[in-house]
């Protein structure tokens, strides 16, 4: 059965005045152009696997967008699309002449529309991308987070909401109900999301979806909640003799019933809706013909472009608290499979698109046009095209950076832990960037050595709230309007999507930040997603994963990190940083600063630890290479620590990175006892060592094969190459397992593989293989070969 998309009014005047008419033609050409786009990618031949595109799930989203974009967002606005309704986006975008024609034809094709939303990578002006389910969702809440803390460090700007349209199976993820309940996001009545409420999942009807349980969910977390669940067709109805029984039936059904009821028509469909309803029921539907049953019955609020649009000013109205407007709609809408449970991936015949076409009064020849520019529509859409868009990002400002801040004695020992927090307390001073710093923690800020900057920034709330004592102890917890501390509650998720957020302040609210969190290491696995999702946005910042690996030896195994290194290098548009000794800190520190910065700039990823380390071997290289040359090496990926003292060079190259230095230095002082020469090389950044290595393999330049030098060559010249390498490391020995075969050397890789348990740092390090005497073994090994 096809739900019919022409606009219905349904007062008893049957007026519909015009911008209802208007916005009417609207959604019925976003709705064809949206099927349309999929239907052509469709067309493609993808080597043998399906296109994909969802035209059911576009197309119950029609009204809900077409409302939004047409009467109500405005130009500050910040919108998150529903992850398949991006052919309705960018329908869109294209009558409002923010989208070239020639990108209908390439949705899903290289260099064309992507699948899912991308602020990165679509051409249109994406404010959030979505895709990664659940995420997207809840975007525009931490955008409207980070929103507060801009106007209340620089002053107060032109206002913004932030809405979110969400498919109803989303709420199906954790990081929802996990960032609606944090204390830290309360009060933020610019945000609203709209829930496409189609009962409808991937493969199947959702059953008892309880949307009464989802919404009780909301209110608890102190959201404003509204339903637009029937059309002002059934509201009449409701309203007259036996409305209250069909009310009654219609909220009884289960979401199994109501959705086979689209599978029918006529007599059929009268049938199977009367079986269980109550007398006066069947007497009220006899005014309505069996053409006009599914009119009435399938008359959703989500598909009314009235109530639709009250909802949202009602949403307007609760400045006190985010809203949500719960849409109940038809997955399908318009379309010939609407409601179907298996209409997720399915497509329109050629057939079917010929008559969705003729229905909306267009033909093959003007099938792709935009509307006439003199129309009721046409003017309309002009008008949101100039004032609803996102215009070109303002340069980023230029800010004076130091090399370096903080004074580390070199006399005592220091873990790199307690030294992010040294630097961290020291850049407080630095006029240049202070005031655009800002951290963020789950709950972990004392343990993650914040404490120093706390005390002097203090922490962020956007109204005073009572120290309660808070400003007299050692800690200074008084939360106010000035701080730039963030505490969020123990979610490493949340964390992730605020960082993520706040690092995209210049882009979405034209100021810049310079956002830096921290977490205990082990738990930026369960931050993940999030991870992934911010850097995906283009979202810059500074993570300090802290403390880490089996080096955190007493806190038992489900405390220590063990694969986060290689997830660090592997991930694009970041660096990822392993320092071992204070100074290599606090360059690596300002210097991941000043990486956020440019316009092409990057994320850093800091792994740190809360093992004191001994500093004479870093001041004896200091020594050797003198300050500048080594904060070259440092920032670049690393540098010789430990040197042979013959002038034949190493018989054996041990690598190593972070806590287990000492051992690595100690592991060569045995083999020199023992007649072997080594070099130790300090890996402080992995994740660039490893980009350097790949840019330096190989181009293709004017047809030839060019081959440019990167720092490992610096590290490893070709004189040593057929020396064998051991490295070591504290997390899995594959992070750093890529060198050997890199330069073409044999390689013996030690780390942590497998769980940890509780401990003495010598016990962890002997039973998982990373003590010196493995090392030891491994370089005799090695050579033995």
């Amino acid at each position: 059965m096809i739900i019919p998309m022409v606009y219905i009014d349904n007062r008893a005047d049957s007026a519909v005045t015009p911008s209802l008419a208007v916005l009417s033609d609207i959604q019925r050409r976003v709705l064809w152009l949206a099927v349309r786009m999929v239907h052509e990618a469709n067309r493609t031949d993808a080597g043998g696997i399906k296109f994909g595109g969802h035209q059911a799930s576009s197309a119950s989203m029609i009204s809900i967008m077409t409302s939004l974009w047409f009467d109500h967002i405005g130009k500050d606005d910040k919108v998150a699309v529903k992850p398949h309704a991006s052919p309705v986006y960018h329908a869109i975008k294209y009558l409002t002449g923010e989208l070239d024609r020639s990108y209908l034809t390439k949705l899903r094709a290289p260099g064309g529309l992507q699948a899912y939303p991308s602020r990165t990578k679509d051409p249109d002006g994406v404010d959030f991308s979505t895709g990664s389910v659940g995420l997207g969702a809840v975007a525009p809440l931490f955008s409207a987070a980070a929103r507060r803390y801009i106007d209340s460090h620089f002053g107060e700007r032109n206002t913004a909401r932030f809405i979110a349209t969400v498919g109803d199976a989303e709420l199906d993820e954790g990081n929802v109900w996990e960032a609606i309940a944090d204390p830290a996001l309360a009060g933020l009545g610019n945000v609203m999301l709209v829930i496409d409420l189609n009962r409808q999942s991937l493969d199947r009807i959702i059953p008892d979806i309880q949307a009464t349980r989802l919404q009780r969910f909301f209110e608890n977390a102190g959201w404003h909640v509204i339903e637009a669940k029937y059309g002002r067709r059934l509201e009449e109805a409701f309203s007259g003799v036996g409305g209250d029984a069909l009310r009654s039936r219609i909220d009884g059904m289960s979401n199994e019933e109501y959705q086979l009821l689209f599978s029918l028509e006529g007599d059929g469909l009268r049938s199977a809706f009367l079986r269980s309803a109550d007398s006066t029921v069947s007497r009220l539907l006899e005014d309505f013909s069996d053409e006009e049953l599914p009119r009435l019955l399938f008359d959703l609020g989500g598909h009314d472009l009235e109530v639709l649009s009250d909802c949202y000013r009602e949403c307007d109205e609760a400045a006190d608290r985010p809203s949500v407007v719960f849409a109940y709609t038809v997955k399908g809408w318009g379309l010939p499979f609407a409601g179907d449970a298996l209409n997720h991936s399915a497509v329109l015949t050629d057939a079917q698109i010929d008559d969705l076409r003729h229905s909306v009064g267009l033909n093959v020849e003007t099938e792709w046009d935009r509307f006439d520019p003199e129309s009721p529509a046409g003017r309309l859409c002009a008008v949101v095209g100039a004032e609803v868009n996102n215009g070109p990002t303002a340069p980023r400002p230029l800010l004076d950076l130091p090399s370096s801040v903080a004074s580390l004695s070199p006399a005592r020992k220091w873990s790199t832990q307690e030294a992010f927090g040294r630097v961290l307390t020291a850049l407080a001073d630095v006029s240049s960037v202070r005031e655009r710093l800002v951290t963020v923690s789950p709950d972990v800020a004392i343990s993650t050595n914040l404490g120093g900057w706390i005390n002097k920034t203090g922490v962020f709330s956007y109204r005073e709230l009572e120290p309660f004592g808070g400003e007299q102890r050692l800690l200074k917890w008084a939360p106010g309007p000035t701080g730039q501390h963030i505490e969020l509650g123990i979610s490493e998720m949340n964390m992730f999507l605020l960082l993520g957020q706040l690092g995209l302040t210049h882009e979405h609210h034209g100021e810049m930040l310079l956002p830096i969190g921290t977490v205990y290491d082990p738990f930026v696995l369960r931050g993940l997603d999030g991870f992934i999702y911010s850097l995906y946005n283009g979202a810059r910042f500074i993570v300090a994963g802290t403390p880490s690996g089996v080096s955190l030896a007493p806190e038992g195994g489900a405390h220590q990190s063990t694969i986060t290194p290689s997830v660090g290098i592997e991930m694009p548009d970041l660096s990822f940083c392993e320092p071992a000794f204070a100074q290599e800190v606090d360059w690596l520190l300002t210097d991941a600063i000043g990486r956020l910065v440019p316009a092409d700039g990057e994320s850093t990823y800091l792994r740190l630890s809360t093992r004191p380390l001994d500093q004479t071997p870093f001041a004896d290289a200091l020594d050797r290479y003198g300050s500048d040359v080594l904060r070259d090496l440092v920032v670049s990926g690393g540098y010789r620590l430990i040197e042979p003292e013959g002038s034949e060079g190493p018989a054996v190259i041990i690598v190593a990175s972070g806590a287990v230095i000492p051992e690595a230095v100690e592991a060569a002082q045995e083999l020199k006892s023992e007649g072997v020469d080594a070099t130790v090389v300090s890996v402080t950044a992995a994740g660039r060592l490893f980009r350097s290595w790949k840019q330096s393999i190989g181009s293709i330049e004017n047809g030839q094969l060019v081959r440019k030098a990167g720092h490992l060559d610096t590290l490893i010249p070709l004189s040593e190459r057929d020396c064998p390498i051991v490295s070591v490391h504290d997390g899995a020995s594959h992070s750093l397992a890529w060198i050997g075969s890199a330069i073409g050397c044999r390689q013996v890789p030690l780390g942590v593989d497998r769980f940890g348990e509780s401990g003495t740092i010598d016990y962890l390090y002997e039973i998982t293989g990373i003590d010196s005497g493995h090392i030891v073994n491994a370089a005799l090994i090695a050579l033995s070969d």
